[in-house]
């Protein structure tokens, strides 16, 4: 099992919160806009260690998704489940997950298996309406224990948005060895040690949803993590540029959307064709039969996007992987955000597009397959992509009682992103399945 798989507990907070406060419901009240987004961006960090290259920087592409409500959160790199919050909102307990970047040169990046998505609990004190206190015990899948002390704020002008922050991390003996002294393949041993970070965050509205995102931090490695035998460079920074759609700040949220709740219900076909293949008709059948099962929940963000009426629905997805002659039964993970556009012709039909997060427990037969001619290290976490299209069921066959229904198509699609991301283990290729579906609004 690799370090990634953490980051998709997100997914598994987010179902169950919404299994209790939907599934199980008596009444579905309607839902008001909610505090959401999505956002592309791009990264780029220093190399602090030596390396006989040269390659003394590192880039990645980070797609990344923001929701927040009573429940959950997701924001950016982390996520993670509300556990307490006292009456007056100063002090709250969360359980979190969050991306950590582990940075070494590209092309040793697959083989020591990407980034990290450490896991753990953070205490947060609200000092004020501007200014917040966190401190975090966080550890990695082998418990790697790191803690972090952190004041953070918000500030508004205009159009602006700026988040300072100062952190002081402490970490282990073991974690800095792992991570700065990489142990595990030259059993060198440091001490534990305590580095800070200055950084800053900006968000800048261009017009309606519209946004520009930016990022940067400095920081300062301890004496143990600077002196460790691979390690150059005392100071490392990065940089984040991208553009992202969000709650448009120029108008209220909506207190009713007119989009409801939903579940999916699909079964799919496993294809060796890629993305051009399949939507050229070209699709070839998997020989050995490799077959899902998924159930999603569709949870309302807003229905509305740009001033057109698109529907935007946080979903995250449970999805089983059959057993076949070439591979065991495997539980797959999703938390994504998707799009719907209606049109009548001349019944209501839907295109849908969804962009998030995948993790897999054991890599598929299709995946692996693929990983072990290209000669890559496969990756379990992995980003998704859902095409859809379908047809309201109570508008073809002129039952209104069916008007909730509907029938369609959906390419369940997780990838890489051609070797761009990190956090995937810097692979290029994934896997296609075809798919049928049932959905129901409710």
């Amino acid at each position: 099992m690799t370090n990634q798989w953490k980051i998709c507990r997100t997914a598994v907070g987010i179902g169950a919160a919404f299994l209790s406060t939907s599934l199980f419901a008596t009444e579905t009240p309607a839902i008001g806009e909610q505090d959401w987004g999505i956002a592309a961006m791009y990264r780029i960090a220093s190399v602090p260690f030596d390396t006989d290259r040269s390659d003394q920087s590192v880039s990645t592409f980070v797609p990344m998704m923001y929701f927040n409500n009573e429940y959950v959160f997701i924001d950016g790199l982390e996520g993670g489940v509300h556990l307490y919050e006292t009456d007056d909102e100063q002090w709250q307990v969360n359980a979190l997950t969050r991306l950590r970047f582990v940075d070494i040169p590209k092309y040793f990046q697959n083989a020591n298996e990407g980034d990290s998505a450490d896991f753990g609990l953070q205490l947060r004190y609200k000092v004020d309406d501007n200014w917040h206190f966190d401190t975090e015990v966080m550890t990695d899948d082998e418990y790697r224990v790191h803690g972090n002390l952190r004041m953070s704020g918000e500030f508004e002008s205009g159009d602006w948005e700026v988040k300072p922050s100062v952190t002081l991390r402490y970490k282990e003996a073991e974690f800095n060895s792992v991570y700065y002294g990489f142990s595990e393949y030259t059993n060198d041993r440091i001490g534990a040690g305590a580095d800070i970070n200055v950084g800053v965050e900006a968000r800048y509205h261009v017009v309606s949803n519209l946004y520009l995102l930016g990022s940067t931090s400095i920081t300062r490695l301890d004496d143990n993590a600077y002196n460790a035998p691979l390690v150059e460079d005392r100071y490392q920074g990065e940089l984040f540029v991208g553009f992202g759609f969000f709650n448009d700040k120029t108008k209220a949220p909506k207190s009713e959307l007119s989009n409801k709740r939903y579940w999916r219900v699909a079964h799919g076909w496993a294809t060796p064709s890629n993305i051009g293949e399949i939507f050229g008709f070209e699709s070839e059948k998997d020989e050995y039969n490799n077959q899902l099962t998924s159930v999603f929940y569709g949870h309302p963000l807003t229905d509305e996007l740009f001033g057109f009426p698109i529907d935007i629905y946080l979903t995250p997805g449970l999805v089983h992987h059959w057993s076949s002659e070439v591979q065991g039964a495997s539980t797959e993970y999703v938390a994504a955000i998707k799009a719907y556009y209606t049109f009548n012709w001349p019944t209501q039909w839907r295109f849908g597009v969804a962009e998030g997060l995948s993790y897999i427990d054991n890599v598929t037969y299709i995946e692996q397959d693929e990983m072990d001619r290209k000669g890559y290290t496969a990756s379990h976490l992995l980003n998704y992509l859902d095409f859809s299209f379908d047809v309201n069921v109570g508008d073809l066959f002129n039952a209104p009682e069916l008007n909730n229904m509907w029938f369609g198509y959906s390419l369940h699609h997780r990838s890489a992103i051609f070797e761009k991301a990190s956090q995937f283990g810097r692979i290029k290729g994934g896997s296609n399945y075809n798919t049928v579906y049932l959905q129901f609004d409710f």
